[in-house]
């Protein structure tokens, strides 16, 4: 995939974002059928999967990765926190965050539909960047093993090169 693009954001103060891996964004990787993320992110162990939207405010999840696939309409993004960067999404879109990363919703179609994963199924936890949460997320987000494959493109896909 050629198109692929890589983001990184520092520690906020309230969000931590990750310190050692980058956001990857796989713009229409799913283009010519958003219909098959679910299924495609499940066969590459990315599992607990769902469906719905994206929350309105600041959040990340501290003890797991995420990836976030457009199975329906469009959206802006604002990703690594208030002093992140706002990232324009479709249907076809994949975004996958690393533990720590901060992600809200800024605006949506009526039709905006996401499909999240996580690698091996992981329960997330959802932190949203309070000061007494922050001494055990830290700790947390350097624990979180890498995922064996990526969401998209399993064992040879960007994650292996980026996350290391």
């Amino acid at each position: 995939m050629a198109n692929e693009q890589f983001f990184h954001f520092e520690d906020d103060g309230a969000i931590p974002n990750n310190p050692a891996l980058n956001v990857l964004f796989y713009p229409a990787a799913f283009k010519e059928n958003p219909q098959e993320i679910e299924e495609v992110f499940n066969r590459h162990n990315w599992l607990n999967s769902w469906r719905g939207g994206v929350f309105d405010y600041h959040h990340y999840h501290s003890n797991t990765h995420e990836a976030l696939g457009v199975s329906a309409g469009s959206a802006t993004l604002q990703l690594g926190g208030e002093q992140g960067e706002q990232v324009k999404v479709k249907a076809g879109d994949v975004v996958v965050l690393p533990a720590g990363t901060g992600h809200k919703k800024i605006e949506a179609s009526a039709d905006f539909e996401v499909i999240g994963a996580y690698p091996n199924g992981v329960s997330y936890n959802l932190k949203t960047g309070t000061p007494e949460e922050r001494p055990y997320v830290l700790e947390d987000i350097q624990n979180t093993p890498l995922p064996q494959t990526d969401p998209v493109f399993g064992k040879n896909g960007p994650l292996q090169n980026q996350w290391k």
